[in-house]
């Protein structure tokens, strides 16, 4: 079976987990944390990034900075995965689920104003894929009404807007290291901003409430609990893996991109047929090859690629069931626009393999598309 997914691995990761071992300082905000901090500083722009457990955590940890109450709104898609909502449930307030663009899959920015109520706080866009939401709009609207902005960038590593790294753009942002992610040490994200007054409560709130960073640099001769707070520093040997991968970022993203092309190449004749429809990626995004999906013509057909893909041997599959149409997406949230295209496309789609060294194999998973797609 040709796996949907494989995690890279390249050549220093056991280097750099060793070297964590022997300087006998796991526990978090270590050299090799500082290391990945200074990464994404550099590389996505961001003031203060903070290395975190999880996507979950960094989003959570911006959910706890808005200073959220029991029925506050904040307005997002349906389409993206669980995390981005539970969130905002935790903190009592309720998601407003809003349609999706049917060209990129990312939240439709001209129903945002229709979703405003008094109660709204904050837009929580995600980037699907990898190629970034419509964010000189979102920005402008939430300047207008006087909101912020969290990017859930979990998909979005080395991806831009306008020439502006994802996650980097907003008042805060997430961005996800998780084993099914371009860049990956199994469990790990960030938190991003370059506000300096929320990088300041999020050491706080990343260091469970506490001002530990400051007492460790100095700043004061003890440390208190000051803030709500939770654990959300990673091993440093979450770090060390990390720290790896982000030195081959680029490398990575390219053999991502080569593979991206290639399918993208080998598909255009069934687009333009009306069989299926490839993904689209806006002039102004730089994306980073995260998924390649294709949109067929009705979940009955696209039951029956995937099923007829397995039995070729190689695995594929649909992804997100909308989280407005979810048990607890019901109960927990409303919606703020009709939902056409999140339930139709969510349908639909199904994505293909796509991790470095499927090389070899690739042009058996695409003839093997082409001779599943000839039947349709």
């Amino acid at each position: 079976m040709i796996p949907f997914n494989k995690s890279h691995v390249g050549e220093r990761e056991l280097e750099y987990i060793r070297d964590a071992i022997e300087s006998n300082a796991l526990s978090g905000d270590g050299a090799y944390t500082k290391r990945c901090n200074s990464w994404l500083s550099k590389e996505l722009g961001s003031q203060f990034p903070l290395l975190t457990q999880s996507a979950t955590a960094a989003l959570e940890m911006a959910a706890l900075l808005t200073d959220l109450s029991p029925g506050d709104e904040v307005i997002m898609p349906s389409y993206t995965f669980v995390s981005t909502a539970n969130a905002i449930v935790l903190r009592g307030a309720i998601p407003v689920f809003v349609d999706i663009r049917p060209d990129t899959l990312n939240i439709d920015e001209r129903l945002i104003f229709g979703a405003i109520s008094e109660r709204t706080r904050l837009i929580l866009p995600v980037h699907y894929a990898g190629v970034a939401c419509e964010m000189d709009e979102i920005l402008r609207i939430a300047n207008d009404h006087d909101l912020l902005v969290i990017e859930d960038a979990a998909q979005g590593i080395m991806s831009s807007y306008k020439g502006r790294a994802l996650g980097a753009i907003g008042d805060m942002g997430a961005i996800s290291f998780h084993a099914t992610k371009n860049i990956s040490c199994g469990e790990g994200g960030a938190f991003l901003t370059s506000n300096p007054k929320i990088a300041e409560r999020a050491e706080m709130v990343r260091e469970k409430g506490t001002n530990r960073s400051k007492f460790f640099r100095g700043e004061v001769d003890k440390y208190n609990w000051v803030a709500t707070g939770s654990s959300y520093l990673p091993s440093e040997l979450n770090a060390a893996y990390l720290s790896a991968q982000l030195d081959a970022a680029k490398d990575i993203t390219k053999m991502r991109l080569n593979i991206w092309d290639k399918y993208h190449l080998a598909f255009e004749s069934f687009e333009k047929s009306g069989i299926v429809r490839r993904p689209i990626v806006p002039s102004e995004c730089t994306h980073n090859a995260h998924i390649y999906y294709l949109i067929l013509p009705s979940l009955v057909l696209r039951t029956k690629f995937i099923e007829a893909m397995k039995g070729k041997g190689v695995a594929c599959t649909f992804h997100y069931v909308p989280l407005h149409s979810s048990p607890h997406g019901i109960r927990s949230g409303r919606v703020g626009s009709d939902m056409n295209f999140t339930s139709d496309l969510a349908d639909r789609i199904v994505r293909l393999p796509l991790w470095p060294g499927l090389e070899p194999q690739q042009n058996y998973v695409i003839d093997s598309a082409i001779e599943i797609l000839n039947r349709f």
